[in-house]
């Protein structure tokens, strides 16, 4: 999209109202707002995905020991990697002067599930049961060696801020498809015993050059789930309705004024607030939920702000029409505690992420709804720290080589895609880079990732990059 046309867009509907505001007035800005439903030219295609939901598992969830075990590595325990695997790329400071780096195997067992034989550890025994619905990418790749950049290049395809995140991208092309709810809503949640460092940038889900409007919008754990939503004391809803009226009514003429879509933006957020006041309340209630539905999500799907509970809003949500949620969970990055911590961690998250896949499975709405579940990289296949020590050794950051899964919304069901090397370090087979794996979410949803721009600073930007990207079309259904 050029912003020369809608800038020309919007000063027609200025002209517009400015000769007709007597008589329509905030009505008609507030109807030529709602009538926005994303570009004109989008999809591209018959999309198979409506909407996606992405359980971002931060921290680097350890391929090795959750999906990619390997006999070498088992053979070779205790043993120092070999050079010639290394082959001299960069490694984080963590690890990079470390003397030795002797190969850890997988940890804590596993076996082959399912039809499709996908191997799983045991520590995942929700996952397993659902790996006949799931596509495995077992050649996952990037560059970045480090969390904020990692997330970063795989939630806007760039390493530094500034870009628009992946929700707003699709909520600026396909619209929302929910009158009452945002297009992109964002929770967070970390692991009970706050053992990973890592921080939740507001960028992770901005709107970056976009228009403001698409940003995510975050649902909190406690308190009011979004920030001001309750009206202060004194104030009741019709007198925040001819408050919110005025308020539109001099945005509108400031708009007549400046011509700057920020303003709409500011309306726009000041209606959806307005609307959210009477469907949060909804939303959250889950006394409407069978008591068997809130067993399948696990013991702490009652907690807010718990990884259970955000995994069946996500599912609420969607039902909803929101059209892409974003869940970001951290509690991955087992540099020193992995033989105490990835068993407390997987514990947590096995069983929400597996009733998400089944719930919506249940309802009919698995089908055009993707699910990913993945991490920003995977961990070395070999040790930091000291191996013979039972409770302090881990693992340190990999971007060479990891898994992450996809269900529903046209990927195939029992896949099992790509493969690492004898010792899960580099890729082996079917790489797919992280670029490859936002040409293949935009595919789903109807765009061709190539033709889905926007120009800013007299470039034209897309999500994916200018680098040669690709839709992983052994993967689709």
């Amino acid at each position: 999209m050029n912003p020369l046309h809608q800038h020309a867009l919007n000063l027609t509907r200025r002209r517009f109202l400015g000769t007709t505001a007597l008589t329509l007035g905030t009505p008609a800005l507030q109807s030529l707002m709602a009538a926005e439903k994303g570009l004109p030219s989008l999809p591209h295609f018959a999309p198979k995905a409506k909407r996606v939901i992405y359980m971002m598992q931060t921290g680097g969830p350890s391929h090795v020991d959750l999906f990619d075990d390997k006999p070498e590595l088992q053979k070779r325990r205790n043993q120092n990697i070999p050079e010639s695997v290394l082959g001299g790329l960069r490694l984080t400071t963590m690890t990079a002067n470390q003397k030795s780096k002797p190969c850890l195997p997988a940890a804590f067992g596993g076996k082959e599930r399912g039809q499709c034989g996908m191997w799983i550890s045991d520590l995942l025994p929700h996952t397993a049961s659902i790996v006949d619905d799931c596509s495995f990418i077992r050649s996952m790749h990037g560059e970045q060696i480090n969390h904020a950049p990692a997330v970063t290049h795989l939630l806007t395809g760039h390493n530094l801020p500034g870009r628009p995140s992946l929700g707003a991208w699709l909520s600026y092309g396909l619209g929302s498809n929910s009158d009452n709810l945002p297009s992109f809503v964002v929770m967070t949640s970390r692991d009970q015993e706050a053992s990973c460092g890592q921080f939740f940038y507001d960028y992770y889900w901005g709107a970056g050059f976009l228009p403001g409007q698409y940003q995510g919008v975050p649902f909190r754990g406690a308190g009011d789930p979004v920030l001001f939503l309750s009206n202060p004391d004194g104030i009741n809803r019709d007198l925040r309705r001819t408050m919110l009226d005025g308020l539109a009514e001099m945005n509108h003429h400031a708009h007549e004024r400046l011509g700057d879509p920020e303003i709409t933006t500011r309306i726009a957020q000041y209606e959806m607030a307005f609307k959210m006041q009477a469907s949060v309340p909804e939303l959250t209630d889950l006394s409407d939920e069978p008591q068997s539905v809130l067993e399948l999500y696990g013991p702490d799907v009652k907690r807010k702000g718990s990884y259970a509970y955000n995994c069946l809003m996500a599912r609420r949500l969607a039902e909803r029409g929101v059209r892409y949620v974003q869940l970001m969970h951290a509690g991955w990055d087992q540099h020193g505690n992995l033989p105490t911590q990835l068993p407390i961690q997987c514990k947590d998250t096995d069983q929400p992420s597996a009733a998400l896949v089944k719930d919506l499975k249940n309802r009919g709405l698995l089908d055009d709804t993707l699910v990913i579940w993945g991490g920003e990289f995977g961990r070395t296949p070999f040790v930091q720290g000291d191996i013979n020590n039972p409770k302090a050794h881990g693992r340190d950051h990999h971007p060479r080589a990891f898994t992450m899964w996809l269900a529903g919304g046209g990927v195939k069901r029992g896949c099992i895609y790509g493969s690492s090397d004898d010792f899960a370090y580099h890729v082996a087979e079917n790489p797919v880079h992280v670029h490859d794996l936002q040409a293949t979410l935009l595919h789903l949803c109807g765009i061709q990732h190539e033709r889905f721009t926007y120009r800013h600073q007299g470039l034209d930007f897309r999500l994916t990059g200018v680098e040669p990207s690709k839709v992983v079309k052994g993967i689709l259904a």
